[in-house]
């Protein structure tokens, strides 16, 4: 483990995360943290633990870490859609190839659902980006 910790530790909960301030500066050479605040990610808030008054410094580093978190979160989703595409492809490839009559009676309405669905919103969102881009385009 390395002996230089960060100053902050962001434990990340579904919302957020719990802020800590890491302290190793104490007698026992002990690692200490105490809880500065609370972040919620989806709306922005950053609410001072306790009656805690949060320095510059905390909600500068705070508010950098909410938008890497942000960031990552969002390079997570297209990643997770991606490999949706490749989990889409190898389950065309095992029904076409390697499915049994018994296999393909099990999942076919669950897949061939769910498909109208994702193709229903996805027709349905790319309509509105190009009914979008006309208008822009002819105002």
């Amino acid at each position: 483990m390395s002996t230089d910790l960060p100053e902050y530790y962001f434990r990340v909960r579904e919302n957020g995360a719990l802020v800590y301030r890491v302290d190793t500066e104490n007698r026992q050479r002990r690692i200490d943290m105490d809880q500065i605040a609370v972040v919620n990610i989806r709306n922005g808030e950053i609410k001072p633990h306790g009656d805690r008054i949060l320095s510059d410094k905390d909600l500068d580093v705070i508010r950098e870490w909410m938008t890497e978190r942000q960031e990552l979160l969002a390079y997570r989703d297209i990643d997770d859609i991606l490999r949706a595409v490749d989990h889409m492809n190898l389950t065309a490839q095992w029904a076409q190839s390697r499915a049994t009559e018994e296999q393909l009676e099990e999942v076919t309405d669950a897949l061939l659902l769910a498909m109208h669905d994702l193709r229903s919103v996805l027709v349905r969102k790319k309509a509105d980006r190009l009914m979008k881009d006309s208008k822009i385009k002819a105002g």
